[in-house]
């Protein structure tokens, strides 16, 4: 009996290591070719080193392993910490700390750029891309309803989360990014942000 545990720990450790292998090769590719069209099972079981069957065992689907891709870069990323920053007891401080960690993860690594190309080009993963923005969205609605309280009219609240919302994303990043620094398009959108939340008070 411990020998096949053993053996089970074994090829469970070796199978973690496969699929980070090929979840590194496949975020390579986005670096090296911001365009998804190229992204294929094939391509990347070729940069990893492996079969395509052992790719397509790891993941299901293109969609499957593009969501591993990004949801690793993500970690990678820093957006693990937000879920400490939505407890921070001022919110206008919460507001400002989630736009500096959008803005660092959007400039941080050029394979975001070709994973957001999706959204336009690659419906199948865009969805599922759409779907992990849409928690941004839930983020700044809990954020902006702790600075405001309920006072504010649903229809104002509503338009500017959904403001916010934009200005956080990686298209304006990008848009804003081509003569800044991260830095500098950290500041403007936060001060963006701040004249949109006193737009509500």
């Amino acid at each position: 009996m411990p020998k096949r545990n053993y053996v089970s720990s074994a090829r469970a450790s070796a199978a973690a290591a496969t699929r980070e292998r090929i979840i590194a090769a496949g975020a390579r590719l986005l670096r090296e070719d911001a365009s998804i069209a190229n992204f294929s099972l094939d391509v990347v079981a070729k940069a990893a080193g492996v079969t395509r069957l052992t790719v397509y065992n790891q993941f299901g689907s293109r969609r499957g392993l593009l969501e591993a891709v990004f949801d690793d870069i993500a970690h990678q990323g820093g957006l693990f910490e937000l879920a400490e920053v939505m407890t921070m007891a001022d919110p206008h401080a919460a507001l400002d700390r989630v736009i500096e960690i959008f803005c660092t993860f959007w400039g941080r690594d050029p394979a975001i750029g070709g994973l957001n190309q999706a959204i336009a080009t690659d419906p199948e993963f865009g969805e599922a891309l759409i779907e992990r923005n849409e928690r941004r969205r839930e983020l700044l609605t809990a954020l902006l309803s702790r600075i405001v309280g309920k006072h504010a009219a649903k229809r104002a609240m509503r338009d500017t989360v959904d403001l916010i919302f934009v200005l956080t994303s990686y298209p304006t990043f990008a848009a804003l990014s081509r003569q800044r620094s991260t830095e500098e398009v950290c500041r403007l959108l936060q001060t963006a942000c701040h004249a949109a939340v006193d737009g509500l008070k």
